[in-house]
């Protein structure tokens, strides 16, 4: 087998046409047994096999420099640059991320997971080689929809008016996660259809060179262009054309499906992992949006580019119409439209993923807070137990949205809290209002919420007690009632046990009771601590004799840990709160 002497990418430079064809069909065999085990990204990598085959055949990484969009399309770069094992051999899948990594390797320039940066990473790049004389040719490879998003036009913008070498692949797929979105990706496809000959030409209207491969797949192909481009004194695009999950079937047929997958079966194409058919808060978002979209036309349901997330078919989404909104990987555009339809009358739901709304920060405050104006956004995967990925961590969106005035951040701990908190927020007309979906175990009380969320920063006291009070957000609230209990048991005495769920804001009249009969106050939330929801509750307490102690987690970028691990080196387990707040009685 070639891959087997496959060292670096010296080793590729040796093999003739052939020979990397057949090392081509054997990274694709590497991949899927390695993906039907593990999981992970699969069409962008399938689809870019014998690009960047191609690419270590032609240029000298790591003197000239790969920058990757994304990087869920880097395993056979990996592969290929010292870190096969990690794809041949079973023990070591989890040797390496999913995304560039520069700590695994000098052949990765940055730790990317987030889209649409390579180009201005890229230039970034390029002028630090000029600026300092240094040499290598500076590749930047984007493709999966995040051409569209807009730090990759302000990146190719800039790209238009350097005047010396930068190359950027254009991988396109004719996908993104999902069916691409936007105007710009009928020229893509108006190229495909003329073989880059089109008179009107996005790259080349921004001051580019432009090269087209029609068989993006065709190392020879490859080869041949990226030999005409190197060295290259003068930015160029080449414009590739992809099949995204090429040489398996299912995924060739189901790209939006195999974008990314668990472990399954090879045969089948099914998944070997058995999840519970029960709901959770996933099912009952999905459920309640489809009847309320289907009864209310006013109510519109916005993507970034993962329409996954809503949990509606790509035959669901098209029959919703107007109500069903994907601007592409343009998550300040989501919330910027978001502000604006409902200013217009409208009712806009935006669904995004926690790691992901710290792209639109400035939307946010600027474009929805400012104006307030009354938008619905659901928070994803906001918590220690969400992503696990350095690029995709769920637990710094306390301390970065809730802080914003006029935006009113609600954390429900049940199914019927949520749901009712969700209907709220789609009526009222008064806030831009955020909900930090559960990530938790689903938790059903059977009974309708009764509480009115309209009565901003009102807490709700669980049980009433003395001595400590704990108060607990969120997905940290069962956490909070098993402290509770432990904390009876080493005291004798109850404690106060609290569901705060406003984030932004403080119940001053219940905080104030507390000063009567309690001594500690206990905060928990699932997120970073500094600038969060704790320090709120202990700035209020600071000129009274109430101790406070904060728990959540330490300020850190965390990479592909076990949530029990991180729970207990912040002493996040019930036990270890317990002891902490007895011990300042």
């Amino acid at each position: 087998m070639y891959i087997e002497k496959i060292n670096g990418p010296q080793d590729v430079k040796k093999l003739s046409i052939d020979e990397l064809n057949a090392l081509a069909s054997e990274m694709r065999d590497a991949l899927l047994h390695r993906a039907s085990v593990h999981g992970g990204h699969f069409g962008p990598n399938f689809g870019i096999v014998e690009a960047t085959i191609a690419l270590h055949y032609v240029f000298d990484s790591p003197q000239d420099k790969f920058v990757f969009d994304v990087s869920h399309q880097s395993y056979p770069h990996k592969i290929l640059t010292g870190r096969k094992e990690a794809y041949i051999a079973q023990e070591h899948y989890d040797d390496v991320t999913g995304y560039a990594s520069p700590i695994e390797s000098k052949h990765d320039m940055f730790t990317v997971g987030h889209t649409s940066t390579s180009v201005s990473l890229a230039c970034g790049l390029a002028r630090g080689r000029d600026v300092t004389n240094g040499k290598g040719n500076v590749i930047a490879l984007i493709g999966d929809g995040s051409i569209s998003g807009g730090e990759a036009l302000e990146g190719f913008n800039v790209a238009g008016e350097m005047d010396s070498n930068l190359i950027i692949i254009a991988n396109d797929n004719q996908m993104s996660i999902a069916e691409n979105h936007g105007g710009l990706y009928k020229n893509l496809k108006l190229l495909r259809d003329t073989d880059g000959k089109a008179e009107c030409n996005l790259f080349k209207s921004m001051g580019l060179d432009y090269v087209y491969v029609k068989d993006g797949n065709n190392i020879e192909e490859l080869i041949k262009a990226f030999k005409s481009v190197k060295d290259i004194d003068h930015p160029v695009v080449v414009h590739i054309n992809t099949l995204k999950g090429k040489g398996y079937k299912p995924a060739e047929t189901d790209k939006e499906s195999w974008h990314w997958c668990m472990p399954f079966d090879i045969e089948t194409g099914k998944t070997t992992v058995n999840f519970p058919d029960e709901e959770d808060y996933s099912s009952i978002t999905t459920d309640y949006l489809r009847n309320k979209m289907k009864s209310d036309k006013s109510v519109v349901a916005i993507t970034a580019g993962t329409p996954a997330l809503y949990g509606f078919t790509p035959d669901e989404r098209k029959a919703f119409g107007r109500q069903f909104l994907d601007v592409g990987i343009a998550e300040q555009t989501a919330v910027a439209m978001a502000s604006a339809i409902a200013k217009n009358g409208g009712k806009p739901v935006f669904n995004v993923y926690s790691s992901f709304i710290q792209r639109t920060y400035d939307q946010l405050s600027q474009d929805l807070c400012i104006d307030s104006n009354p938008a619905t956004i659901l928070v994803q995967t906001a918590s220690v137990n969400g992503m696990t990925d350095v690029t995709h961590l769920g637990i710094f969106d306390i301390p970065m949205i809730s802080n914003i005035p006029n935006l009113v951040y609600i954390a429900p701990t049940t199914k019927e809290d949520y749901l009712a908190v969700l209907d709220w927020s789609i009526e009222q007309t008064d806030y831009p209002v955020a909900i930090r979906v559960p990530v938790a175990e689903l938790v059903s009380t059977g009974k309708p919420c009764t509480k009115d969320f309209a009565e901003l920063n009102k807490y709700e006291v669980a049980q009433h007690g003395g001595k400590i009070a704990v108060i607990a957000l969120g997905s940290f609230y069962g956490i909070g009632e098993q402290a509770a209990k432990l904390i009876e048991e080493k005291t004798g005495t109850a404690p106060t046990l609290i569901n705060p769920y406003y984030i932004t804001g403080v119940d001053t009249e219940l905080l104030e009771s507390l000063k009567k009969d309690h001594d500690v106050v206990v905060t928990l939330e699932d997120g970073v601590l500094d600038g969060g929801f704790g320090e709120k509750i202990a700035r209020f307490y600071g000129p009274s004799d109430v101790k406070v102690i904060n728990f959540g987690l330490k300020k850190e970028f965390l990479d592909r840990y076990n949530p029990a691990d991180v729970l207990k080196e912040n002493r996040l387990t019930p036990e270890q709160i317990a002891e902490d707040a007895v011990a300042l009685i």
